[in-house]
């Protein structure tokens, strides 16, 4: 074989490679879980645009994943099966020890503070009228709208029973129908609830306020994709359509960069395993 000939199926074996490794970077993707506080179709509508952009913006490609209850979403964070995740305070706190999740952003200037609420017209006028009552929960470890709700409660000797409906909006629509007195919630997803439903709606209490959700990285990530989605997010709010859709989902400020001890306020409650 003439030297001609094999610089010729050199290069040609080159191309192929090169091709191929480009096809393989170009099918890459990192799945990015949404705690479902709202229905997948809200999510999506939300969410869907700020991953596209941030996967612009970062060079690397990010699909949007949820779960069809926050007990599912739980579970598949134990496993590790998102490369990364939007979760609640106490699920942090707990998947940062197994399987080792680790936050890289969260809201700016923002305090998760969980609400209780009620119809506009109901006679209730103060939490100890809830004596004795059926409430309306996302979920037993939603945090601000399940944990701090009826951790108070509690403490306060209002005994309370439990209704978990599943999301946010459920407890909404649920109470906005009349089928429970009251629920709970946060005022971001209030904020951002179908005007129809918020219409029928009242905040009755709010808590304290407490370090808001986590953006986290599966340990497996590379530090450089986290680094890049990092600095993307939290320029987002830099760009006038880019702070639009971060405004959509009650973002006011944008997001900030962020590390494991910026929830140890939440670590000082004691939770260490999720409330079932």
């Amino acid at each position: 074989m003439t030297r001609k000939v094999i610089r010729y199926f050199s290069s040609f074996l080159a191309s192929i490679l090169l091709c191929t490794g480009a096809a393989q970077a170009a099918n890459h993707f990192y799945t990015f879980g949404f705690v479902p506080q709202q229905s997948a179709k809200v999510l999506v509508e939300k969410w869907g645009p700020i991953l596209k952009r941030l996967s612009e913006l970062s060079g690397h490609k990010l699909v949007f994943r949820t779960a069809p209850k926050i007990p599912i979403f739980e579970e598949r964070l134990a496993a590790g099966e998102y490369d990364f995740a939007y979760m609640n305070p106490v699920h942090y706190t707990v998947f940062a020890s197994d399987p080792g999740y680790r936050a890289f952003a969260k809201q700016k200037g923002k305090q998760i503070k969980g609400i209780l609420v009620s119809r506009k017209d109901t006679p209730l006028t103060g939490l100890n009228d809830l004596k004795g009552k059926t409430l309306a929960f996302p979920a037993p470890a939603a945090f601000a709208a399940s944990v701090l709700p009826w951790t108070y409660l509690s403490l306060n000797d209002i005994a309370i029973t439990p209704k978990y409906v599943g999301s946010h909006d459920s407890v909404y629509r649920s109470v906005a129908m009349g089928l429970y007195p009251a629920g709970g919630g946060i005022q971001r997803t209030f904020g951002t609830v179908d005007a129809e439903i918020k219409d029928q709606l009242k905040v009755l209490w709010t808590t304290v306020g407490y370090t808001s959700h986590a953006f986290a990285a599966h340990p497996k990530i590379p530090f450089g994709v986290v680094s890049a989605v990092q600095s993307a997010l939290a320029e987002m709010f830099n760009d006038l359509a880019d702070k639009e859709l971060l405004l959509a989902v009650g973002f006011k400020q944008g997001a900030e960069r962020a590390h494991d001890g910026n929830w140890q306020d939440v670590r000082e409650l004691g939770i260490t395993e999720l409330p079932k």
